[in-house]
């Protein structure tokens, strides 16, 4: 399997979008995983692929460089690790995701990696009736 990031991919609907960030919507869940609060949602009929977003506070990096440098380090750490949530068949996996960066401080790619691979297995053990259930 080719580890690439295409834009097929990336999540660029603001319709999309809209509907993962819009608040106490039965269809959005999140966690927690330190650096990053995940969003994600399920879809009737949904991608390919799963559509990640990678989003980082202008509010704590004042500096586009430092943004960029860690939505950089989120998406080649996912990139590397997507072959565990590609692994379920698209019906029992979330269409939409989203990585929202919440450190204050630059952390290294060996800490992103690892929250990565944590958020993605955790993804991959919600329970069955949560997946069923989602989606309009």
């Amino acid at each position: 399997m080719k580890q690439t990031f295409g834009k097929n991919e990336r999540l660029c609907s603001p319709t999309l979008i809209g509907r993962l960030f819009q608040r106490g919507s039965a269809d959005v869940h999140t966690f927690y995983l330190f650096p990053f609060r995940v969003l994600y949602m399920y879809d009737t009929t949904p991608p390919p692929f799963p559509q990640l977003l990678f989003s980082v506070s202008k509010r704590q990096f004042k500096k586009a460089v430092d943004r960029n440098q860690v939505k950089r380090r989120c998406r080649e750490a996912y990139r590397l690790n997507k072959a565990s949530l590609l692994s379920l068949p698209a019906e029992s996996r979330p269409s939409y995701i989203a990585f929202l960066y919440i450190a204050k401080e630059i952390s290294t790619f060996d800490v992103i990696e690892t929250a990565t691979k944590q958020s993605l297995n955790r993804l991959l053990k919600l329970p069955p009736a949560l997946r069923k259930n989602q989606g309009q």
